[in-house]
């Protein structure tokens, strides 16, 4: 599809983006996993990675400080003194693994130290903590690390040992809260936080995306999507205009009108209305032809799971391609296609293995169909399989010379593999061959998407603008253009109105759009609207075509709206654009 969203295979070394979302100053690179604003700031202040797991008490609570008194004789001690004593005793027990006592002896430094003594108050209940994290009592754990930010709110240690007693009581929510709290007064430089909180999002988004999913109405996506989607096969029967002798003798002779099909054939019935791009009537007519067993009922199948498909409902598109699939009597063209669109399904449904079963199967029944390669190429990409897909488009090729998409595909692929690699001839062969395509393939708006991202990556931000341009020229209702175009202000400018005015033209041209809602969502976070942010992201998730999509955006939604819950609890809020 043209201007697509940006390529992101599985293994990439990019940032998840909810900590995008998190990180604001970062003008959303998805794709490059660039983040220019947080390294600029970040650069200003850096004191170093912290990698280490905290599993050990301590002396003091940071950043509160104290003031350490050595042991003395006990009657000349003052209570805070005493409190200290027990605390080290404490220590040496936690050290030699004998927690039951370490808790005993931070109990009685609870109970000694005066209550004005906060900082220090604080670490002994953190300590406490931890013993009780050794014994797995995860809810003493969650009390005593409570009491320990209650005396001091922005207790790192505690906020974390929280996070991870949550995560054990199942309580995702709690657990991201603490967790983004810990992210952002951290700089988001601990890599066990990071990953702790997008364990906890992608199960939350798991969860609700699930049953959301379950229970969606589906909604049929704009005709411009429609469109791209279908231009993406040059095999495909069901996509083909309507022959001359399908149409109704009385209305072959009319010019300017779409003519009228016998209304005994449901089937094309259905092909009219995808003419006439009065798509919501496809499915019933499909219905139709199918349960009269009519002349092109396998067609009717393939047809109405496609746009089951579009419309996000893969549990009734299954049936319809798993019977074509078995039709022996069915064509061969109709058989593979019906295996490419399940194989695509599988893989939106993080299925890599069956979906390359099927992708097989269709090279083996129909090895000169030139979607098989096209297709299968485009998996490979997602699964980070380069050289396989770059032999897979050009078997594509080979097929179909005049294929722009697989040309321009292949450029793209060959240019990722030599930027992840960090092998600059190639990057410039890749580019060149980018240069060429368009050359050849001056109508391919794809072609001119893919060197942009390109372009991009290489920080060539005026000939990426140019690309773009070209882009809206080719396709001017292609909202995904527009959203490219403007994170480009962002990154290229860090022009923020002129960005956001381009991705509203986007949902002003598309409002089923929701890669515009999803990106809008991201800035709103980085500028401080969190609660427009989540709106847009709501929007998105609505709009979703899939459950692993719809997972991604809650996890981009639950990510905005713990940091409102850690806002109002603490006050803490990353820099904002």
């Amino acid at each position: 599809m043209a201007a697509s969203k940006p390529v992101e295979p599985q293994s990439g070394t990019g940032l998840p983006r909810w900590q995008v979302a998190l990180m604001v100053g970062a003008p959303i690179l998805i794709g490059a996993g660039a983040v220019y604003l947080w390294n600029r700031s970040r650069e200003k202040s850096k004191k170093g990675k912290r990698n280490g797991e905290r599993k050990t008490p301590e002396g003091g609570a940071s950043p509160v400080p104290k003031q350490e008194k050595p042991d003395g004789d006990p009657e000349a001690m003052n209570p805070l003194d005493r409190a200290q004593a027990a605390k080290n005793k404490g220590n040496k027990y936690f050290k030699a693994a004998k927690y039951e006592q370490a808790i005993q002896c931070y109990s009685e430094a609870i109970s000694r130290c005066p209550t004005e003594q906060k900082g220090d108050l604080s670490t002994f209940y953190q300590n406490r903590a931890a013993a009780f994290e050794q014994q797995q009592k995860w809810q003493e754990v969650v009390d005593d690390c409570t009491r320990a930010v209650e005396l001091n709110p922005r207790y790192v240690k505690a906020l974390f040992r929280r996070a991870k007693a949550q995560e054990r009581l199942d309580n995702k929510k709690q657990c991201l809260e603490d967790v983004t709290a810990v992210c952002i007064l951290e700089a988001f430089q601990n890599q066990q936080s990071m990953l702790l909180a997008d364990k906890v999002l992608k199960l939350l988004g798991k969860e609700k995306a699930k049953e959301k999913y379950k229970n969606r109405e589906p909604l049929m996506p704009s005709p411009q999507f429609i469109k791209s989607y279908f231009s993406s096969f040059t095999d495909d029967i069901i996509s083909q205009p309507l022959l001359k002798g399908e149409k109704a003798d009385e209305d072959k002779d009319k010019e300017g009108e779409t003519a009228e099909v016998k209304e005994s054939s449901g089937y094309l019935k259905a092909k009219q209305f995808m003419e006439e791009e009065n798509y919501d009537k496809i499915i019933s007519e499909c219905t139709k032809e199918i349960e009269t067993r009519g002349k092109y009922a396998a067609e009717a199948l393939l047809l109405r799971a496609t746009f089951n498909l579009l419309i996000g409902n893969a549990t009734a598109a299954k049936p319809d391609l798993d019977q074509v699939i078995n039709m022996q009597e069915a064509s061969v063209k109709l058989r593979a296609n019906a295996l490419i669109k399940r194989g695509s399904m599988y893989m939106q449904q993080q299925q890599p293995m069956l979906s390359t079963q099927d992708f097989n199967m269709a090279a083996d029944i129909d090895s000169q169909n030139a979607d098989v390669y096209h297709h299968r190429g485009q998996l490979k990409i997602l699964l980070d399989q380069v050289e396989e897909a770059v032999g897979d488009f050009d078997k594509c090729i080979v097929l179909r010379p005049d294929s722009a998409l697989a040309q321009a595909q292949k450029c793209f692929a060959l240019y990722r593999q030599a930027y992840t690699g960090n092998n600059p001839s190639q990057v410039q062969t890749a580019m060149d061959g980018f240069e060429d395509v368009i050359k050849r393939f001056p109508k391919c708006a794809e072609g001119y998407a893919l060197y942009a991202q390109a372009l991009t990556d290489q920080q060539h931000f005026g000939k990426a603008n140019e690309m773009y341009n070209k882009c809206i020229d080719l396709e001017p209702d292609n909202a995904t253009t527009y959203v490219h175009k403007g994170l480009l202000q962002l990154q290229w400018k860090q022009d923020l109105d002129k960005g956001l005015d381009l991705i509203s033209k986007a949902i002003e041209i598309d409002n089923k759009c929701d890669f515009a809602y999803e990106t809008m969502g991201t800035i709103e976070v980085q500028r401080g609207n969190l609660d427009k942010a989540i709106d847009m992201f709501n929007k998105a998730i609505n709009l979703a075509k899939s459950e692993m999509e719809m997972a991604h955006l809650y996890s981009l939604c639950d990510a905005a709206y713990a940091q409102t819950e850690v806002a109002k609890k603490y006050g803490l809020k990353p820099p904002t654009l």
